[in-house]
């Protein structure tokens, strides 16, 4: 009997054996493609996206759909609620003057509430990098978007998008909501200085940011697919779609008065360029078209944005927007999220009542207000970007970037935007004596106006806060006086005072003065102006200083600002824009270590009563045209003093060769008649090649200052 039960036993162990043998590879993979399908980074993203959406639930669903802001999250409400996004909006920090560190630590933190679910979807954090990290203290601050336009060069923007990525990295932060592509047709309009022009062919070239930000389209990718290469590079985010930058009278957030063609061929062309190449986001407008709220508006983000150009990354709302869609905001906040969702917005930025939006959401759902199909198309298209992002494999921040925020490498990019952002409008009373370059050897010279020595005036808004900051406290960098004591001359006094009376101007002997003059920091609605004067006591000080001495005016502004009445006393001009950390950048220019080549992204009107005035209107008449800017050439040659015919080791030469004919005389014991033909001869060979080299032709060809 124990023999026949021990042989029945064989037996089915034999046969336990052929069924693992025959089915247990489908029944493992079955179990394995159901648990890691998702997590698999040798699936296609396509794969990856579907598997998860399939096992999601409307609640994980609705949750990957919000964004909030850090100061209304915890990790428990992102564990809790399925957040699919937190930002920082402006001023929004993990403490003041946190440093790199914090930054991802409080990121990690955060992200490890959402790794803490069912599912394990890692979140995306998002920030209003908008000329560099512009959050963050010590980051590198780069010129705002209009000065940018005026250097027409794609590819200096490209490596500020580079930087930028870089230093967004280093806070753990993957998502940047830049760059914005509007085309401003009013300078009265707040945010003019987040447009790069008035001229939409040139904001088109200037969307090579975003190219920096998410690295070079891959090879073989098909155009129009978002994509994110390696854990330097960020999400981009193209905005704000579409009109923003036509509202009437440049006031924000209002109504875009045009036609089809006239929104297609102003206010659409960067959106062409930039869903081409690659853009992961585009947020929508506040503002609307025509008398339609961009926010509600489906027919431009689900049939043209989704529809005809093909957009396959995700839209998100601006800082609620929903919101915005009733007047006053949020008096109807179930048919603000009905109207928002069904436009085709994929993502909203609450950015705080998380519980509110979630239950409207989740009845609109349920009683069949919203498809499951269009909560699904929002969801598949932010799993899609997390997945390029590399999120699902590396979710945490690490350290290996804080040496990175501000770095000399990136500042010297910032310099040299600067530099190139510069336009000179004027360059002496008379073209036959120009008074730029300024020379660096004088006296005495006079530097005047409150924006000299203002690091939060040089950067704007977007800086540090919201609005901007006010003094040299809040972040580093140089300010443009302390940029011209360091470019002069050793023995050159320079004499700083905001607003000079003609007395104190009379009785202190100066040869030349600095004046730098602008506007007060401002962004969004705090910015639109009717009036584009400067700040006082700007006009006060140009009139009393330029009046008594030959002078330069360096204007700080976001826009073309009122000059027109101040022109005849001024003896050179310059628009610096708003041009951020890198004060340097300024006086390169201004002293001829580099010639101005910047050309003006935008009409310089003469009176406000012209506005709006964009080049190719009937009524064109302006003081400085769009494209305008004097050029200079740099004061002296940089690479005489540098080498020998371009050549840094032909001294190495000359030493060893004369180091050789020394030894090659004591040990023949030549005459000293014989043993002098040599060094005599070699001095006269070099001589002639040093003297007719090209270097040096060009050399003596630049020593003299042109001004074109």
């Amino acid at each position: 009997m124990k023999r026949f039960v021990g042989r029945v036993r064989i037996q089915w162990v034999w046969v336990m054996v052929v069924m693992l043998w025959c089915f247990g590879g489908e029944i493992l993979g079955s179990g394995n493609e159901n648990i890691a399908k998702y997590k698999d980074p040798k699936q296609p993203v396509g794969v990856r996206v579907k598997d998860l959406i399939g096992r999601m639930t409307l609640q994980e669903k609705i949750g990957q759909m919000i964004q909030i802001d850090r100061i209304a999250a915890t990790p428990h409400l992102m564990t809790k609620s399925f957040i699919g996004s937190l930002l920082s909006g402006g001023g929004s920090t993990p403490r003041p003057r946190a440093s790199a560190a914090d930054w991802v630590n409080m990121v990690n933190d955060f992200q490890k509430g959402c790794l803490s679910t069912r599912l394990g979807i890692p979140m995306i954090y998002g920030i209003d990098a908008v000329h560099g990290h512009n959050n963050v203290y010590n980051a590198t601050i780069f010129p705002h978007n209009i000065g940018l336009g005026a250097t027409r060069d794609p590819e200096l923007v490209r490596r500020i998008g580079d930087a930028t990525a870089i230093e967004v990295r280093a806070t753990g932060i993957q998502y940047a909501f830049a760059p914005c592509i509007a085309v401003c047709r009013d300078p009265r309009w707040g945010r003019c200085y987040e447009s790069y022009s008035e001229d939409p062919k040139v904001v088109q070239e200037m969307t090579d940011i975003i190219l920096g930000l998410q690295g070079d389209i891959p090879s073989g990718s098909r155009k129009g697919v978002p994509y994110v290469i390696g854990k330097n590079k960020v999400a981009a985010c193209a905005k704000h779609f579409v009109g923003d930058g036509g509202t009437t009278r440049g006031i924000n957030e209002n109504n875009t008065l045009t036609d089809v063609h006239g929104l297609l061929s102003i206010h659409m062309p960067a959106y062409y360029d930039s869903i081409i190449k690659g853009v992961s986001t585009v947020m929508v407008s506040y503002s609307s078209w025509n008398g339609k709220k961009m926010h509600e508006n489906r027919e431009m983000i689900t049939g043209f944005l989704k529809g005809t150009l093909k957009f396959k990354g995700f839209v998100i709302s601006d800082w609620a927007g929903l919101d915005r869609i009733t007047s006053p905001p949020h008096a109807n906040y179930t048919y603000s999220v009905l109207a928002g969702v069904q436009a085709g917005i994929d993502m909203i930025m609450l950015p705080y009542n998380v519980t509110e939006f979630v239950n409207d959401l989740t009845y609109l759902v349920k009683n069949k207000f919203i498809s499951m199909d269009r909560i699904d198309d929002a969801v598949e298209r932010i799993l899609l970007i997390k997945f390029n992002l590399g999120l699902f494999e590396n979710p945490m921040a690490d350290l290996s970037l804080v040496n990175e925020i501000g770095s000399q490498a990136h500042r010297n990019i910032a310099r040299e935007a600067v530099r190139k952002s510069l336009v000179l409008l004027k360059n002496g009373k008379r073209e036959s004596e120009p008074l730029l370059p300024l020379p660096k050897k004088a006296s005495r010279i006079l530097v005047a106006g409150i924006h000299a020595d203002n690091l939060g005036y040089q950067c704007g808004g977007w800086t540090i806060a919201w609005q901007g900051f006010r003094g040299n406290n809040e972040t580093s960098g140089t300010t443009i006086l302390d940029a011209i004591k360091s470019s002069v001359d050793k023995k050159t006094e320079v004499i700083y005072s905001e607003n000079p009376d003609t007395q104190y101007l009379k009785s202190n002997h100066f040869d030349y003065a600095i004046v730098v003059v602008g506007e007060h920091p401002y962004t969004e609605t705090v910015g639109d102006s009717q009036t584009l004067t400067m700040a006082d006591p700007g006009p006060d000080v140009i009139n009393n200083v330029c009046g008594s001495l030959k002078c330069v005016v360096v204007v700080i502004s976001g826009r073309p600002i009122v000059i027109e009445p101040y022109i005849s006393v001024i003896d050179a001009l310059v628009a610096a824009w708003l041009p951020g950390t890198e004060g340097q950048g300024v006086t390169d220019v201004l002293f001829g270590d580099y010639g101005f080549t910047g050309k003006l992204p935008r009409t310089w009107f003469k009176s406000v009563d012209q506005l709006p005035m964009n080049v190719g209107d009937s009524h064109y008449d302006p003081l400085f045209p769009f494209g305008f800017g004097l050029t200079t050439k740099t004061m002296v040659a940089r690479s005489v003093s540098a080498s020998i015919d371009g050549r840094p080791y032909i001294a190495f030469v000359v030493i060893f060769l004369f180091a050789g004919l020394y030894f090659q005389v004591k040990r023949r014991k030549l005459s000293r008649s014989q043993a002098s033909v040599w060094p005599s001869w070699f001095c006269s060979f070099l001589l002639n090649r040093f003297q007719n080299s090209p270097t040096t032709q060009r050399g003596r060809r630049q020593i003299q200052l042109q001004t074109l």
